[in-house]
């Protein structure tokens, strides 16, 4: 079959009467949700150093308010579908929205770093269960003539969701000078969600005998590994990895937790995961090839804005021009290749590969970076992100959904977006690995050189050091980037065809 069918959640018999409308009400509700929560994860980042600053926390204690968001939040991804599909998606999704928004009102408020980080936690778990349930609402409501674009929507949240992030975290802390509203900012979103998943979606039994199926012995494995994973990549940079005994145990007890989850998940018979998918092509190799697709597009987001804020002293609000650039075309480009991917003489595998292309001449473009460089020079290097990363991402969930069949698709999504946040966490260690080695090898050439020649002094010398080695390991990084994304392309052309569905289906699917 063409494309994944609904989700194997019943519908009653009052919703196939009613009218098609209120689904995607309650599809428009879910997406708002999950760009919520996309938004919180980033913003929260950006504006650190603010609230470290209106909370009186110094650099190693703030740190870990973005791991353990992170945590929550790659925590609840496995585990998302499952309890939607056992609460009802309307239940489990208000239940979910209402945490979130009375977290967000109370974190302002928050002065105790303990207690903090616990909300932060719960409140990252809570955010987490709403991006998975995106693509498995997509899948349910949406029939085969339109519900490629319910996947360009979901492909928002990795290619829309993290650009827009820098221009909020700027208007928060620059514009209305008020940090509080990074937390508060999705206090709106999570209301109209609400209203438009209460209205739009029809309410459903909880299905209880679901809890004597569940693998509840993998979830108890699964939850820690995740946890503990988190911090051992989120952390790993800042402690210098295996020299700390903290990241060192942590991963090595994450990783043989997660073996255990993994072994369980395998032979259980209601699995939270269905690993066996994984055996065909486009799933398999289409889930590696998600992973590092997300790390290529840490060239959009994170490298701009590590030189701006590193080398030119920019704040978020001044930064804000380079991640709009990508993120606003998003909301025409993503739907455009949704319809270019309908056309019968269109191969998905062809127009993935021309946007890991263009990514790779994006990062070929920063990776001529220079001390003299400010937010126009970024121009042209987001112009191309903006254009290749719908065009590699929906045709993407296009060739990985497309194998799936109906009661496997909350397998799928939790498969998915367990190895989206994961990738994301990934992406930004390596990135960050990355430009710390690089950019110690560049500082010990430089002082050589300097050792050879008629040396400023010295104050003046490590400043020059400093200054032009994190230039050359940021250029290292877009090159090291733009080569990877080269190397996924003739992966992606061994993916298995797929023809485009038919429009005249069965509204059904």
């Amino acid at each position: 079959m063409n494309v994944v069918a609904s989700a194997p959640v019943s519908l009653s018999a009052s919703e196939t009467r009613r009218s098609p409308v209120r689904p995607l009400v309650g599809l428009l509700g879910i997406f708002i949700a999950a760009m919520m929560a996309g938004l919180n994860t980033r913003v929260g980042a950006l504006a650190l150093a603010d609230i470290r600053g209106a909370m009186s926390l110094g650099f190693d204690d703030g740190s870990w308010l973005t791991t353990v968001y992170s945590a929550g939040e790659l925590i609840a991804m496995p585990f998302s579908a499952w309890f939607a599909i056992t609460l009802s998606v309307r239940r489990f999704e208000l239940w979910m929205l209402s945490l979130c928004t009375l977290l967000a009102l109370l974190l302002p408020f928050i002065h105790d770093l303990n207690l903090l980080l616990v909300l932060r936690f719960v409140q990252g778990i809570a955010c987490g269960t709403t991006i998975p349930l995106l693509m498995m609402a997509a899948l349910k409501f949406l029939p085969p003539p339109i519900r490629l674009y319910g996947l360009a929507l979901y492909a928002m949240t990795a290619t829309f969701a993290p650009n827009l992030s820098i221009w909020l975290a700027g208007h928060w802390t620059d514009g209305l000078d008020d940090w509080r509203w990074v937390y508060w900012q999705i206090i709106p979103l999570t209301l109209v969600a609400g209203g438009l998943i209460a209205w739009g979606l029809t309410p459903e039994p909880v299905q209880a005998q679901r809890f004597r199926q569940a693998n509840w012995l993998g979830m108890a494995c699964g939850i820690p590994a995740f946890g503990l994973l988190t911090v051992a990549l989120d952390q790993g940079v800042r402690l210098d990895w295996f020299h700390s005994p903290l990241i060192s145990s942590v991963l090595v007890a994450g990783v043989a937790l997660l073996a255990v989850y993994l072994v369980t998940e395998w032979y259980h018979p209601s699995p939270f995961i269905k690993l066996q998918i994984l055996g065909r092509r486009n799933l398999g190799l289409g889930c590696i090839l998600f992973v590092a697709l997300l790390v290529v597009l840490m060239s959009s987001s994170l490298l701009p804005a590590s030189y701006l804020a590193a080398l030119q002293n920019y704040r978020p609000l001044q930064m804000a021009s380079i991640g709009l650039i990508v993120a606003l075309p998003q909301l025409v480009l993503g739907p455009l290749v949704a319809l270019l991917l309908y056309r019968k003489w269109i191969d998905a595998r062809h127009v993935f590969a021309l946007g890991l292309l263009l990514i790779a001449l994006a990062c070929l473009c920063g990776a001529q970076v220079t001390s003299d460089w400010n937010r126009e020079q970024f121009v042209m290097a987001q112009t191309l992100q903006a254009f290749g990363q719908p065009m590699a991402v929906v045709s993407m969930l296009f060739l990985i959904t497309s194998v799936v069949q109906p009661p496997e698709g909350p397998y799928v999504s939790g498969t998915i977006n367990t190895l989206r946040a994961a990738g994301s966490l990934i992406g930004a260690a390596m990135v960050g690995q990355l430009a710390t080695v690089r950019s110690r090898f560049h500082a010990e050439m430089l002082l050589e050189h300097a050792a050879l020649a008629s040396a400023p002094r010295p104050s003046e010398l490590m400043g020059i050091v400093s200054q032009q080695s994190l230039v050359l390991s940021i250029a290292d990084a877009y090159r090291v980037l733009g080569v990877l994304a080269l190397c996924l392309i003739p992966l992606v052309l061994r993916l298995t065809y797929i023809p485009a569905p038919t429009l005249n289906s069965d509204s059904n699917g």
